[in-house]
């Protein structure tokens, strides 16, 4: 069946998804923000992820913040934001609205097919009753809900979205079908089926929290070995030799993903009676990987008396990983406003944010040179291709005498850095 498929959400996750659906499907890239939906009409993504000529290449899209466009919809997929507050509790009204439009315009025989990431039974819970009272209707007497949760990576030119399996889930037999066959349509990789929703949305949590705990054990590994003035990389390089030891490596843990989808399954064990002692201390460490870069900065920084002599630092990268450009929930940004509570100076040189015009909201500078600034040292806090082929002597011509190079991603050898995770 040639279905009419709508995206609600042109993001990370949903833009891609629209351009591939819009090989085989007409549809709809439906976003609220209409200054996001101007760019696309101009073929210009803001998040990097799809190149201009190929956003206007497809004629089979329209891109709408009308809820008109919308009528004659047979599929909607839903792939809208779903961050924590700041007490980490799951941000769910990006999800709340999203689902009050698509029932403004759902009619019988109708899927609704959400991406976002939930935690087990949120689907059920709260999307459903939203999409029952806003149209009158009732699941899987009149309509469908299905599950498909996302596993794009940002940045990631590898891993595409039709090299990824694709886990598929419907509330009855008949909408898992449907669902499967679409995915099926568009993904090379094939499709997974699963027996429910909540066995679907429990998959896409748990891969990120497994993840998750595993940095936070190797950022533990880090911080004991640096006071056993140890290296941690050759200790993890050696380890690796072991053909069952997994190979994470330390470092920050930011981003839309790694560092969220745990708390959404810690909020929904916690709501059932059970506190999840692992995923939280993982948690715990990672969220404080920001604060110890920056506070074993500044103690070295008092140790070589550099302070009385400059108060200029740069932070070099401050996306969330390295050859993107999202920086959404980036622990470098942290790195940068903890500095700045120690009344320090900082510049912040990053090619990502240069090449596409993002502006970074506090005090520091964004530089897009690296000249002689005497700095009294460097924090490489992102992994960007780029500073790979940087010769470290021209980081130390652009610091005063004695100064701290702190690598934090490991780039460069460690006789030629001062600290490193």
């Amino acid at each position: 069946m040639k279905y009419k498929i709508a995206v609600f959400g042109l993001g990370y996750v949903g833009l891609p998804l629209l351009i591939k659906l819009s090989q085989f499907y007409d549809v709809v890239g439906f976003d609220i923000d209409r200054s996001r939906i101007s760019e696309l009409k101009n073929g210009k993504d803001r998040t990097g992820e799809i190149k201009d000529k190929d956003i206007l290449k497809s004629k089979s899209i329209i891109y709408s913040s009308h809820i008109e466009d919308l009528k004659l919809i047979d599929i909607f997929i839903v792939t809208v934001p779903t961050p924590v507050d700041n007490v980490y509790q799951p941000d769910l009204k990006n999800l709340r609205h999203a689902c009050s439009l698509v029932g403004k315009s759902l009619k019988k025989n109708n899927i609704v097919i959400f991406e976002s990431t939930v935690y087990p039974g949120a689907t059920r819970e709260i999307c459903v009753p939203i999409l029952e009272k806003t149209s009158g209707l009732k699941l899987n007497e009149h309509f469908g809900v299905g599950y498909s949760p996302e596993r794009i990576n940002p940045g990631d030119k590898k891993h595409t979205i039709e090299d990824i399996i694709k886990i598929t889930s419907g509330s009855n037999s008949e909408t898992l079908l449907i669902v499967d066959q679409i995915y099926k349509k568009i993904i090379s990789a094939g499709t997974y089926k699963v027996s429910s929703i909540e066995v679907a949305e429990a998959a896409k949590v748990i891969e990120n929290t497994q993840r998750d705990i595993n940095i936070a054990l190797i950022n533990e590994f880090s911080i004991i070995f640096n006071k056993l003035n140890l290296s941690s990389k050759e200790i993890l390089e050696a380890a690796c030799t072991k053909w069952n030891f997994l190979d994470f490596k330390p470092g920050l843990v930011g981003g839309h993903c790694i560092g969220i989808d745990p708390y959404y399954l810690t909020y929904k064990s916690m709501e059932i009676g059970y506190k999840p002692e692992l995923i939280l201390a993982g948690r715990k460490i990672n969220d404080s990987m920001s604060y110890y870069v920056a506070s074993q900065f500044v103690k070295l920084a008092v140790k070589k008396s550099l302070l009385q002599k400059s108060k200029k630092v740069l932070v070099m990268g401050v996306t969330f990983k390295e050859n993107c450009k999202d920086i959404r929930n980036s622990k470098a940004i942290e790195i940068v406003n903890i500095l700045e509570e120690y009344n320090l100076e900082v510049d912040i040189y990053d090619p990502m944010l240069f090449k596409n015009n993002i502006k970074i909201t506090n005090k520091s500078n964004l530089i897009n040179e690296l000249k002689d600034k005497r700095y009294l040292g460097i924090i490489i806090a992102v992994a960007h291709e780029e500073f790979k082929s940087f010769d470290i002597k021209i980081l130390r011509d652009i610091c005063i005498e004695n100064s701290i190079i702190f690598d934090v991603k490991n780039i460069y050898p460690s006789n030629l850095t001062d600290l490193r995770l």
